[in-house]
């Protein structure tokens, strides 16, 4: 599950290979008003800038974006938040 950032959340490259949690709040058009589907969240890895174009903050892969909702919808309201892993060492 990989996606693009706009030029802010990107910041320089500093983003990329970081993992987000991305979650389906609502659709933005009328033709498909309820497009989340019961998966609302992923987990995916920042891998590229978002190219000229980019509608909003995190591009996500036709994968990414199918898994939280109906892909006929186009665009969605999200949230997201930077998910970091906890590690633990063992000795």
């Amino acid at each position: 599950m990989i996606a693009a950032a706009d030029g802010e959340l990107w910041n320089k490259g500093e983003a990329c290979g970081q993992t987000y949690q991305v979650t389906c709040l609502s659709g933005t058009n009328k033709g498909t008003p309820h497009p989340c589907r019961d998966s609302r969240t992923v987990e995916m890895k920042i891998v590229e800038l978002c190219p000229d174009g980019c509608r909003g903050t995190i591009d996500l892969s036709r994968e990414a974006f199918a898994s939280i909702a109906d892909p006929d919808s186009g665009s969605i309201n999200i949230s997201y938040q930077q998910y970091i892993k906890d590690i633990t060492t063992f000795i």
